[in-house]
């Protein structure tokens, strides 16, 4: 115990040296959590729309005021014709363009289907498809009030046996992106900053030629890798309580569930990163291939762990690669106390899995640092 006891603290006066880590510790979740909270929305509105209305009319006025009223569509231009409304959509001026025809407001006084077209930029598929829902489901509000209307000047109540859909939101009612954002973006901080680290604070020493002089000290690679590891932890439960409560202040994240659970369960999370970060320092020469080697982890925990995009929607192959990373897991956890309140019965699974990635990858990294050592 005494020669671990002298590591760590050796690896602690390290840390406070190095101010440029120190730095990045601080400013990396700040930076991150205000850029991906603020600037990624899934929900896209505010479009920039053109609109040629050659209806004149106060039902396609009525029409034009509830697509803007939705929030969805901005309009920027009135056209004068088709061309110039195609215009605007072709040049990316508008990303919406909405045309009413002359007979729209004569043929719902018929009890006719009023024509509308909306031209949408699909070049930029996720803001296509926002003005898609939205058109869709503004066109089918519209069509039952008029049906209504219709109904009741004829002195008819309404047809019998239709459908009442209640829907109830939970967890996030008002699909604020930033509530789902924050726990992912925790996430990745830890993970990019916590193998990075670590994996080139060993080769650095080994760079320098301090690992050499460990080397003829009475010290086992467990104690040598475990001094490597604390300092560390410490470091990812400052970054989490920061990210946290940038979270709360900036962004009013609601923490639904136990803080206490949250802490003691993230603890698997940060020792299975710092576990990949010393994985990789046995690998790698060179402190730019550790930061080579670190990018390449990041980049398909983004993609793969569902922090931006639903890994239902994966193929089978991929799915299955990202139950192999850790933010994977880690997210289940993190949404599921911070959004749901959910207690540790429900999270056994994630856990088990950290777990289980723990053993197995600091297995491989003492098994392979021995061999380097020998």
């Amino acid at each position: 115990m005494g020669r671990l006891k002298a590591l760590l603290v050796k690896e602690f006066i390290q840390m406070r040296r190095d101010r440029l880590t120190f730095a990045m510790i601080i400013g990396i979740p700040v930076i991150q959590l205000l850029i991906f909270g603020f600037a990624i929305n899934t929900e896209v509105k505010h479009l920039p729309t053109a609109v040629f209305d050659q209806s004149l009319s106060r039902e396609g006025r009525e029409l034009l005021d509830a697509f803007v009223a939705s929030g969805y569509f901005d309009v920027q231009e009135v056209a004068k014709s088709y061309g110039e409304m195609n215009e605007a959509v072709e040049s990316g001026r508008c990303k919406v363009g909405i045309a009413l025809p002359p007979d729209f407001a004569s043929r719902l006084g018929r009890g006719e289907p009023g024509e509308v077209q909306v031209v949408v930029d699909a070049s930029d598929s996720m803001s296509a498809s926002s003005a898609i829902a939205a058109a869709q489901m503004l066109g089918m509000v519209r069509s039952q009030r008029v049906q209504a209307r219709t109904l009741q000047s004829l002195g008819i109540r309404g047809a019998r046996g239709t459908y009442d859909v209640r829907v109830r939101s939970w967890y996030n009612p008002d699909f604020v992106s930033s509530w789902y954002m924050v726990p992912g973006i925790l996430g990745v901080i830890l993970i990019m900053t916590l193998v990075m680290v670590t994996s080139m604070a060993i080769v650095r020493e080994r760079e320098l030629g301090t690992l050499e002089q460990l080397l003829v000290t009475p010290v086992h690679p467990w104690e040598l890798l475990v001094s490597k590891i604390v300092p560390y932890i410490f470091m990812g439960y400052a970054q989490t309580t920061l990210a946290l409560a940038v979270g709360v202040l900036v962004f009013r994240l609601p923490v639904r569930g136990s803080l206490g659970l949250f802490y003691a369960l993230m603890s698997f999370y940060i020792v299975a990163s710092l576990a990949l970060g010393i994985l990789i320092s046995s690998a790698v020469k060179t402190q730019m291939q550790a930061m080579q080697l670190s990018f390449f982890i990041f980049l398909p925990s983004v993609l793969l762990s569902g922090f931006m995009f639903p890994r239902e929607a994966m193929p089978p192959f991929f799915r299955a690669l990202g139950a192999l990373l850790p933010i994977t897991h880690f997210l289940v956890i993190a949404r599921g106390i911070i959004l749901k309140g959910l207690g540790i019965s429900f999270l056994w699974a994630p856990v088990g899995v950290l777990l289980a990635f723990i053993v197995v990858v600091f297995t491989l990294s003492v098994l392979r640092f021995h061999t380097k050592l020998e």
